[in-house]
């Protein structure tokens, strides 16, 4: 029994937990208030659901003299269609990809929200975003693209409305009819003219579960664009349906497997000179802002496109060899053009292939450069203090087993490195890797911009056989354009920018980099730089690129691989620099008597000739330093000029066999 005094104290002790609890009361009060204040202010500003659509307004793109390119138009190309003409397999194709318990929530599913949850943190599956069917109708017929609390809050209100007033068929039926599948397409019906050229029902299963695939990313994932891509889409969207037992496992595998019966026909949104930078700078945009923004928000984009510059390079490309028509009705050798302001990182053209389809080779294609990433090997030598003066000789090596050959199976013995780098020779590419060590060629060219270097795993680029370009997945030509600008820009890499300015449709800044340029990297000194500059002025002079000379000072270098599959030439002057890859689409047939100096470097010359024609200035010499004299240096001996046959016509680079290539793998982790 408690005394007066005891329950006095026991009172005084549980004053301030009684205050605490009180406060956390009032506390949890407010928030509720403002809480529930905050969703009915957003309930306040709802659109009515009998307004289907905010008004669509078409896109502009712009050059880089403010000169409209061309429209983006949006839902112009829709073609409705009645839910009961849809296949099951397309409906449930969908229900299985974006929501499989369409059927059974309210609208919202805070199942799926703490599945998608999970599925995303632990990094199991496909990954998810909780958003229903039903929200994603919402979001696309009512309310903007903004990332904001109220948005998704009406989003969600929006949906339970929906849920309310519609039966589930009519709103799948709005949400296959609203939704964007790239190329302009806009609803599922179109979808299917565009990609199949057939009508809904006339669908097969595989058809099905590709178009299914597309809305996630339909730039991305679009056939047109990145087949390879899409078909891994489609089979995840298949094993989706097979999960959840729309179809068996067996009706999966054999649909994974099905042709596609793509259209052949198929048009793009614009069919003009620009269409590969168009569809370019429409990735870059979509991937920040989405496809509604990019198609119905009517923005206006500000680019670095040249327009004379593209023109002349669409002209260069036309002097691309008609060597054969392949089963996609696609004219072979394909090829690609780039060319950039090394000074600030502006595409200034982008030509991605004959324009007979919509795959840009210049920003897609990953190719095996050949000997035009020899310049990352000698840098790096410039770094490790040698010089273009510094000399070594030209005579048989062996890595392990693995001895690298010249084009004549021949060696001119001692040279400089200025005269090795003009004539391609193989022999001293290699030992100047291995004496710098590969790891510091690699990461030089990273710093250049290349993207595509393997560095881990069995099979990586971290073994002798990338000096001669023997690289595990190859190079893309937008970034061995965007590296060589860094010889060009004294020493500098500038990142590649092909939007200067974005507006709203109301003249609003949504991003402005107009007086700008790409994000820079100090790679080597201004010395060493020229000394680059110096070398590959020699290739161009005396080398294995005279095709590519123009009158005035350049410099760039050729690459060709084994069996002669891809050819390049990439080159710079100091205000544009620009890569020329041709090859064929599938790797798989030579291209016969085309090299590095031959096919790209003339069509590299035609573009220069016109697109450098305003600027014939020399490169600048770093103080401390005399201007290269390379006329004495570069002449080569008759043993040189046999061994390398002067490669203007034949420098191809009998770099490595696969086994060449996991010999000096194995040598260089042995040193």
């Amino acid at each position: 029994m408690y005394t007066p005094r005891r329950r006095a104290k026991h009172a005084k002790k549980k004053g301030p937990l009684h205050s605490l609890r009180v406060l956390i009361v009032f506390l949890f009060v407010v928030a509720a208030g403002l809480g529930f204040g905050y969703i009915f202010a957003a309930y306040q500003s709802l659109p009515p659901v009998s307004n289907n659509m905010r008004p669509a307004v078409s896109s502009q793109v712009f050059d880089s003299h403010g000169r409209l390119i061309t429209t983006l138009h949006s839902d112009q190309n829709r073609l409705p269609i009645d839910i009961n003409k849809v296949p099951a397999n397309l409906q449930n194709a969908f229900i299985a990809a974006e929501d499989n318990r369409f059927y059974e929530h309210i609208g919202i599913d805070p199942i799926g929200i703490l599945r998608a949850i999970v599925t995303n943190l632990t990094n199991r599956g496909i990954a998810q975003g909780g958003s229903t069917i039903t929200q994603q109708l919402a979001k696309n017929a009512f309310l903007s693209q903004e990332q904001t609390l109220k948005r998704k809050v009406q989003e969600a209100m929006l949906a339970l409305e929906i849920e309310h007033k519609y039966s589930k068929k009519e709103i799948l039926e709005m949400y296959m009819n609203q939704i964007y599948f790239g190329q302009g397409a806009y609803g599922i019906q179109t979808a299917a003219k565009t990609y199949f050229d057939r009508d809904v029902n006339d669908l097969t299963l595989a058809q099905c579960a590709m178009l299914a695939g597309l809305p996630k990313s339909p730039n991305y994932y679009s056939p047109f664009n990145n087949l390879e891509e899409a078909k891994s889409r489609k089979n995840v969207v298949l094993d989706q349906m097979a999960k959840y037992g729309y179809i068996t496992s067996d009706q999966a595998a054999e649909a994974k497997n099905a042709d596609l019966h793509l259209s052949h026909n198929k048009q793009t949104a614009e069919n003009s000179e620009s269409e590969s930078f168009i569809d370019y700078v429409s990735q870059l945009v979509a991937a920040k802002y989405g496809d509604d923004a990019l198609y119905k928000e009517g923005l206006k984009i500000y680019t670095t496109l040249d327009t004379e510059k593209q023109h002349a390079a669409v002209q260069a490309m036309k002097n691309l060899p008609d060597n054969y028509t392949d089963k996609n009705g696609l004219t072979q050798p394909q090829g690609a053009l780039v060319s950039i302001d090394p000074r600030n990182g502006h595409i200034l053209a982008m030509v991605g292939g004959r324009g007979q389809d919509s795959f840009n080779r210049a920003s897609m294609a990953v190719r095996q450069p050949g000997s035009a990433f020899k310049p990352f090997v000698y840098m790096t030598a410039l770094q490790d203090d040698m010089t273009p003066d510094s000399t070594m000789e030209d005579k048989k090596v062996t890595y392990g087993g693995w001895s690298p050959q010249n084009a004549e199976k021949s060696y001119s013995g001692t040279m400089t490195l200025r005269q090795a780098l003009a004539h391609s020779v193989n022999t001293i590419a290699v030992q100047l890797a291995d004496k710098v060590g590969t790891s510091k060629i690699i990461n030089n060219a990273k710093k250049m911009g290349i993207t595509t270097l393997v560095e881990k795993g069995s099979t990586n680029d971290n073994n002798l056989a990338m000096a001669l370009g023997g690289l595990t997945r190859g190079v893309i030509p937008l970034e061995m354009a965007s590296a060589y600008g860094t010889f060009a820009n004294k020493g500098v890499h500038v990142k590649p920018v092909a939007i200067t300015k974005i507006l709203d449709r109301n003249g609003n800044v949504i991003e402005d980099n107009s007086s700008g340029k790409g994000e820079e990297t100090r790679v080597l000194s201004e010395r060493e730089a020229y000394e680059m500059t110096s070398m590959l002025e020699a290739v161009i002079e005396s080398g294995t690129g005279t095709a590519a000379a123009i009158g005035q000072p350049a410099a760039g270098k050729t690459g060709t691989t084994d069996d002669n599959k891809d050819a390049w030439f990439v080159g710079y002057t100091p205000a544009i620099v620009t890569a020329v890859w041709v090859g064929d689409d599938t790797g798989a047939h030579s291209l016969g008597e085309i090299y590095g100096g031959t096919v790209p470097a003339r069509i590299w010359h035609d573009y220069m000739v016109q697109a450098a024609s305003s600027d014939s200035s020399d490169f600048s010499v770093p103080a401390g330093m005399q201007k290269a004299s390379r006329a004495s240096e570069t002449k080569s001996t008759a043993s040189e000029k046999k061994s390398t046959k002067s490669t203007t016509t034949k420098e191809k680079s009998k770099q490595d066999t696969p086994q060449g290539k996991q010999q000096a793998a194995r040598n260089n982790k042995n040193q």
